[in-house]
């Protein structure tokens, strides 16, 4: 697992590309510079790999688009010790931006070769969620809730509402909500009953996939 001076500065220029597409948070960009993303993808493409664009990876999923996972973890202010639901473990990027930023991590994937793949190799990089699940996104985890933040990686057509109720007060879901493209949509929990939600804007996902029983 290679990562040379010639990848922190194709790194440092990503993160240059994201400023100026408006992440301002500095611990994000700090994480975009900080982790090796061309080890998330397979070798042979390895100079797709920061590009500010989605990239396919197992299971027809993709490693998502260095700016949408910029977006998403800057959305949620995420904060050292923050307990956060992620919810589409897929390559595991995205976990190692919010490990990054010191979240303490509990993960969902539904697809088992990435899960397979990803809970070997996050651990392998330093990167060590709380849990690492396989399991459906739809129901979350209510052994484990509540949580402070619960971010989606994928296009949900609906909001699931055991992700809404295994929010804590003042804490933060953010999903992409949509069938062919996706609205970024923001709830924030004001009470046991009480949700204000924001929309921020079109993006595309693969699909979030549900258990068929």
């Amino acid at each position: 697992m290679r990562d040379t001076s010639k990848h922190q500065g194709l790194r440092n220029q990503l993160a240059n590309v994201l400023r100026a597409k408006g992440i301002t948070d500095g611990k994000v960009l700090n994480a975009v510079r900080e982790i090796p993303r061309h080890l998330f993808i397979d070798s042979s493409f390895e100079d797709h790999a920061y590009k500010d664009k989605a990239f396919p990876i197992a299971a027809e999923q993709t490693i998502s688009q260095p700016y949408t996972v910029a977006f998403q973890t800057q959305t949620l202010e995420i904060k050292p010790n923050d307990k956060v639901l992620e919810i589409g473990t897929g390559s595991g990027y995205q976990t190692a931006v919010l490990l990054e930023l010191k979240a303490s991590v509990y993960t969902i994937e539904r697809q088992h070769e990435l899960f397979k793949k990803t809970s070997l190799f996050l651990p392998k990089l330093g990167y060590n969620p709380k849990k690492f699940i396989f399991g459906d996104g739809y129901k979350g985890l209510p052994s484990q809730a509540p949580f402070d933040k619960i971010i989606v990686t994928a296009g949900a057509p609906f909001v699931p509402k055991p992700l809404l109720s295994q929010l804590k007060v003042g804490g933060m879901l953010l999903i992409p909500v949509g069938d062919q493209t996706q609205m970024m949509t923001l709830f924030i929990r004001k009470s046991s009953k009480e949700f204000e939600k924001h929309e921020l804007g079109d993006f595309a996902f693969v699909p979030m996939l549900e258990e068929k029983n």
